[in-house]
C-alpha cells in the first residue's frame, strides 16, 4: 500500500479532552486499521474519565463546511458517524450522506456517556433514528441504546425488528452491558441473517469501546471487506484494545489501539 492507495475514513463526531473517546479514539483505531483519518468535529465536550459534563454542539453550517472541503478535494471511503451534538447537525449529515450514497457509513447511535449522563437530547436521538438510519450501512448499538431507540422492546433482541423498519441494513447488537458470563454480540443482516460473537468479559469498564468498535469498522468497510467480515475483525481489535488497556485517570481505562505497535514477537498479529 503507498500514500496513492490508502484508503480515507471520514469522522464526524466530538472532541474528548482525555483521549479516550470520540475524535481521538476514531484516529487511533481507523490509522490501526491501515487507513487515513479525516476528523470533522461535530461537538465540543467537556469530560473526564468519569463522566461527561458538557457538550456543546459546533455551528451546522461550520459542520457542513468541514465535512464539504475534504469531501470535494478527496475521496472518502467509508463514513464513522459519533456523538452529533444536536438536532440541526444531524439534519446536515443527513444532506451530506445523501450526496455521497455510496460512500459506506458506520453510525455509533450514542445516547449516554459511559459514566451514565445523557448527552444525546431526546430531539437528537428522534432526528437520529427517522433522518440516519435509512442513510448508513451499519449502526452499532449496545444493548441500552437499543432499548432507548426502541422504548416500547420488552428487550434489546425485540428492537431489532424496529430498527430495521428505520432503514437499517446491518445492526451490530453489543452485550457489553447485559449480565453475563461472556459478551454475546450479534450481527443481524439482510434476509434474517444472524451471526453471534462471544468474547471473554473484561473486568473493568473502558472510555471509548463504542468509538472504536465503529470506526475499526469503518476503516475495514473502506477496504470493501464484507460487513460480516469487519464486523469478525472489528470485534477482534476491540476486545485487544480492552485487554492491553491502560489507567490515566480516576474513572473508566483507556482502550490502548496501539497494542500493536508495541507488541513484542510473541505478541504481535
Amino acid at each position: 500500500m503507498n500514500a496513492e492507495t490508502i484508503p480515507t475514513v471520514m469522522t464526524i463526531a466530538g472532541n474528548d479532552p482525555t483521549g479516550g473517546a470520540g475524535i481521538a479514539a476514531d484516529i487511533e483505531a481507523i490509522i490501526s486499521q491501515g487507513c487515513h483519518p479525516i476528523p470533522i468535529v461535530s461537538c465540543i465536550t467537556v469530560q473526564d474519565t468519569c463522566d461527561v459534563i458538557a457538550v456543546e454542539a459546533v455551528d451546522a453550517d461550520l459542520l457542513m463546511q468541514q465535512a464539504r472541503a475534504v469531501l470535494e478535494d478527496l475521496p472518502v471511503d467509508a463514513i464513522k458517524l459519533g456523538l452529533l451534538g444536536s438536532e440541526e447537525n444531524v439534519e446536515i449529515t443527513r444532506e451530506i450522506l445523501l450526496d455521497y450514497p455510496d460512500i459506506p457509513v458506520v453510525l455509533d447511535p450514542i445516547i449516554d456517556a459511559g459514566g451514565g449522563s445523557e448527552i444525546s437530547s431526546q430531539d437528537t436521538v428522534t432526528a437520529m433514528k427517522t433522518l440516519l438510519f435509512d442513510c448508513v450501512d451499519l449502526i452499532t448499538p449496545n444493548t441500552l441504546e437499543a432499548l432507548a431507540l426502541v422504548p416500547s422492546a420488552d428487550n434489546a433482541q425485540a428492537a431489532i425488528p424496529a430498527l430495521f423498519e428505520l432503514g437499517c441494513e446491518w445492526i451490530l447488537l453489543t452485550g457489553t452491558h447485559d449480565n453475563s458470563d461472556t459478551v454475546i454480540n450479534r450481527l443481524y443482516g439482510p434476509n434474517d441473517e444472524v451471526e453471534l460473537f462471544r468474547w471473554e468479559r473484561l473486568a473493568h469498564s473502558y472510555h471509548g469501546s463504542g468509538c472504536t468498535l465503529s470506526s475499526a469498522l469503518a476503516g475495514l468497510l473502506a477496504q470493501n471487506i464484507s460487513v460480516p467480515e469487519a464486523a469478525a475483525q472489528a470485534q477482534d481489535f476491540t476486545w485487544r484494545s480492552l485487554q492491553n488497556a491502560y489507567r490515566l485517570g480516576m474513572g473508566q481505562l483507556h482502550p490502548n489501539r496501539l497494542f500493536w505497535a508495541q507488541a513484542d514477537d510473541d505478541d504481535s498479529v
